[in-house]
């Protein structure tokens, strides 16, 4: 088991101003997509966006994490939450694995029980590809709704 792991964080363009809130809580509770970290000290070496549509940022900001250590690359829950979900999730996953050989995660926190309702409602999530990717994330409902 590695005591320690250095991660990277890429939010979605449409939560630029957000301040982390709930994926730091998330990481420092190894909740939501963190669980998978539950024995080991995870250190965050990067935060950003991706740039907006269709994610200019991502070769760079991939760059700049491994260079200062990153081991994995988490891509927000927001980019899977925010209505419309990312487009380019796949793409943003694919590359970075591709070209940086590095593990890629998709989601931080766990999604909140108010954006699982309307996801929920809307039908975003019912094909099988959406299945892998909100998985990560989706909690049990008490912790689900704590992120509201």
């Amino acid at each position: 088991m590695k005591s320690k792991i250095k991660i990277g964080i890429v939010i979605c363009d449409r939560y630029r101003r957000c301040a982390g809130g709930k994926c730091f809580r998330a990481m420092r509770n190894k909740e939501g997509a963190f669980s998978i970290y539950k024995d080991t000290e995870v250190e965050l070496v990067g935060f950003t966006t991706c740039d907006g549509c269709p994610g200019g940022n991502i070769e760079y900001a991939g760059e700049e994490m491994l260079k200062n250590g990153a081991e994995v690359i988490h891509l927000a829950t927001g980019l899977v939450v925010g209505y419309p979900p990312c487009p380019y999730i796949d793409t943003f996953k694919a590359f970075l694995e591709k070209r940086y050989k590095v593990n890629v995660v998709v989601g931080t926190h766990p999604i909140p029980k108010k954006y699982l309702d309307m996801h929920t409602h809307l039908g975003t999530w019912e094909s099988a590809a959406w299945k892998p990717l909100i998985a990560p994330t989706m909690s049990d409902d008490v912790t689900r709704a704590s992120y509201d």
